[in-house]
């Protein structure tokens, strides 16, 4: 579809494009339980894992003009996470839609870090048309209670609260549509 890989700026982030050197950082994430509690199934994951989505979110900006950005602290230069759009193909019932998350290593946690960079991906998805989406879904298991406060100051309302069909686990999906990002109450 496109090959353009934008980068963003935040007060203290850079949303940027993955690099090679990204890997172990972020196999480092992927592999910490505390981190992978509430994702998938919650088990944590291999280094292997990693190598591939990390394959897969870095052509997904080629396919679909969207994806996954590296959040990286502009202070220190470390790879705190990620935080972007996906398709959730792992939860049909809401299909299509596209998904903002975010996924932040353990001692990044609590610093507002993801409210930070998932508004930042929003004027990327909405307002400036450059995904050109009308709505987005965010999707976190029930008890993870920090990424519900993060889609809540976010603008996003409950959508639904339903299971992941490859493992039952709880998930609650909430939303925001352009116009309601656009013209908050």
């Amino acid at each position: 579809m496109t090959t353009r890989h934008p980068e963003r700026r935040t007060e203290r982030l850079w949303l940027r494009q993955w690099r090679e050197a990204d890997l172990d950082p972020l196999a480092e994430m992927d592999a910490d339980p505390d981190v992978m509690r509430y994702i998938g199934d919650g088990s944590p994951g291999t280094r292997e894992r990693t190598a591939a989505a990390l394959a897969r979110v870095r052509a997904t900006w080629d396919e679909r003009g969207y994806g996954l950005f590296a959040a990286e602290e502009t202070a220190t230069g470390e790879l705190v996470g990620w935080v972007g759009l996906a398709v959730p193909a792992f939860l049909p019932e809401i299909m299509p839609a596209v998904e903002i998350g975010w996924r932040l290593r353990r001692r990044s946690w609590g610093r507002g870090y993801a409210t930070e960079a998932a508004r930042e991906v929003l004027a990327f998805a909405f307002d400036e048309g450059e995904a050109d989406l009308d709505r987005v879904v965010s999707i976190c298991h029930v008890d993870n209670h920090a990424s519900i406060r993060v889609m809540t100051k976010l603008g996003m309302t409950s959508d639904r609260i339903t299971r992941v069909p490859a493992h039952g686990r709880p998930v609650q999906v909430m939303s925001l549509t352009r116009e309601a990002h656009r013209s908050p109450a």
